[in-house]
């Protein structure tokens, strides 16, 4: 009877760990809301349940990332402007290195596919930081 209660009790924790582990979506492996951060930084960036590969032809699955910067999420099927404020790592990227103005700042990570067509909020995550002088 006791080596069914252990057993049961550590089903149930894998059972837990599984159910509350990375779920598919965008992260900043490297910055979390409310860091502070220099101005030049670098910013990391990875996906779950996608594959980064470089602009190009569309393929279910893939796609790349894209940083906005002030801004929020580009809904699903809409391309990704190509600015100051939304950066393009075209080239399937996963760090860059970036460079604001002190003061409060959003960065939103966009996945999007070969052609630059937002995934949507789903494949998106915002941010808010502080860049010090």
């Amino acid at each position: 009877m006791k080596n069914l209660k252990r057993i049961t009790t550590l089903l149930l924790l894998i059972f837990t760990v599984v159910a509350c582990g990375p779920s598919d979506g965008v992260s900043f492996t490297n910055l979390k809301a409310g860091d502070s951060v220099n101005s030049s930084f670098i910013v990391e960036m990875g996906v779950l349940g996608m594959e980064i590969e470089p602009a190009g032809p569309v393929k279910e699955g893939k796609g790349h990332h894209h940083i906005i910067i002030d801004g929020s999420f580009i809904p699903e099927g809409q391309p990704v402007p190509a600015n100051d404020t939304h950066i393009h790592f075209g080239k399937g990227q996963t760090e860059t290195l970036l460079r604001l103005a002190p003061g409060e700042h959003t960065l939103t990570l966009q996945f999007a596919d070969g052609f630059h067509m937002s995934y949507g909020e789903k494949w998106s995550k915002t941010i808010k930081i502080t860049v010090e002088q």
